[in-house]
């Protein structure tokens, strides 16, 4: 989300309780449960190996070439990010040093020949720790299990020993399984990033409203990173239902999702393909049926607890919007798919050609669902009603002085109101939720 929409990484996350009282949140995992249980069942039976078997059949071509496939497309996509330039490692990692893209060439080149393979490892690594330097540290996690995932690929792939080798698709498993669950919790902590997308582009809910969408979506992302960790049948067929997502996304996003995802999608690829049956992580638990339910329980208390516990500890309970100068606390719109803050035609208030003209765009859009709000009988939901475009207004003005401001005070208090109105919005959407008005 963090690619196509605002955000602050600071701000204070939604209460946890919100979550685990979210019928959709429950109703989710409950799908979910139903589908790994019913998979476990069919894979201890005695048809488990017969699919299994059909399954590398059908892979087996590429399970052949699994590491030359690997190699192609990791020097592939530090190819694609050269080229487009000013980026450490993701879209939203901008960086303004040229070195860094020459880096980026070079790591390519280095993936091919055995003996280089670590020094290209050591260059993932690298970028991650340059883009730690500029970014701010909680935003940096989302990317530090696949990128460590991927150097350690390149290290046990190079590796003379057997033993070590053994473990190096085992690697790229966890690593997107762990990137996966840990980013997958933006949907419980941030619902309202959402909202830019789905103003945008509606139909990415499928019909769904967004209080159901966004949460079950959250689960559906979780759940299958758990499922690449789990026994082969269920971690295939999990990796065959993310490469699903993942490629239906490239259609509405474009080539910026295509490229920053390659590498996931690639190792998507080769998780289904791989046909290995060793289980070495808790092979006792994963052995029975109810050691599923138990392990995706384990699986959301431990990342849970990381994730608001680690913001709580960098940030406070209250939050920080105030980062370390150069760490970016909105997405800046990109030409090509100009996400952001946005009006009835997917108009982004902050491009407009001069600040004037980006805040009268702004004000417009602001007065008409203002003035019908506060036009409601009934003053409580009158306020509300009012308040929410209201808000969104000094949102849009905010981002505005972000891009065209040079004053550093009112750079810093564009940025608690993003903080503060974001968080009040959702406030008074959920008071129109639990009153059953239909949300603006």
């Amino acid at each position: 989300m963090k690619w196509f929409a605002p955000y602050i990484i600071g701000a204070p996350p939604q209460p946890i309780s919100a979550t685990l009282t979210n019928v959709w949140f429950w109703t989710g995992i409950a799908l979910v449960l139903v589908f790994f249980l019913a998979t476990r069942a069919v894979e201890k039976s005695s048809a488990g190996e017969p699919i299994l078997a059909g399954m590398d059949r059908i892979t087996d071509p590429l399970w052949q070439h699994l590491d030359q496939f690997l190699r192609i497309v990791i020097a592939g996509f530090f190819v694609a990010i050269f080229a487009v330039g000013g980026v450490y490692l993701t879209p939203d990692l901008k960086t303004p040093a040229d070195w860094v893209s020459w880096t980026q060439l070079l790591i390519a080149a280095l993936v091919f020949p055995r003996a280089t393979r670590p020094l290209a490892a050591a260059g993932i690594v690298g970028l991650w720790l340059l883009a730690l330097r500029d970014y701010d540290v909680f935003h940096l996690l989302d990317y530090l299990a696949l990128g460590l995932g991927v150097a350690a690929y390149l290290v046990l792939e190079a590796s003379s020993r057997p033993e070590w080798r053994k473990h190096r698709f085992e690697a790229l498993r966890w690593g997107v399984a762990i990137a996966l669950m840990w980013s997958s919790l933006e949907k419980f902590a941030y619902p309202d990033w959402f909202d830019p997308l789905v103003d945008e582009k509606p139909f990415l809910t499928f019909g769904l409203p967004r209080e159901v969408f966004v949460p079950m979506a959250g689960v559906a992302e979780f759940t299958m990173g758990f499922g690449l960790l789990w026994t082969p049948l269920v971690r295939r067929l999990s990796a065959i239902a993310l490469f699903v997502i993942f490629t239906a996304a490239v259609y509405p996003f474009g080539r910026t999702d295509l490229i920053g995802h390659a590498l996931i999608m690639a190792v998507i690829v080769a998780i289904a393909a791989d046909h290995t049956r060793e289980v070495h992580f808790l092979p006792a638990l994963k052995r029975g049926l109810a050691g599923v339910p138990a392990g995706l329980a384990a699986a959301l208390v431990i990342f849970a607890t990381g994730y608001w516990g680690l913001h709580i500890a960098i940030y406070g309970i209250a939050g920080d919007t105030q980062v370390p100068a150069g760490a970016r606390l909105t997405h800046t719109p990109n030409a090509e798919y100009p996400h952001g803050t946005h009006g009835p035609h997917g108009a982004d208030f902050a491009s407009g050609p001069t600040a004037e003209a980006a805040n009268r765009a702004a004000m417009d859009r602001m007065h008409g669902p203002m003035m019908q709000g506060i036009a409601n009988a009934d003053p409580d939901t009158a306020f509300v009603l009012g308040m929410i475009p209201h808000h969104q207004g000094a949102i849009d003005m905010a981002e505005i002085v972000l891009k065209f401001g040079r004053d550093s005070r009112n750079q810093h208090l564009a940025r608690e109101i993003i903080a503060t109105q974001r968080r009040e919005i959702g406030e008074m959407r959920e008071w129109l939720k639990r009153k059953g008005i239909p949300q603006p």
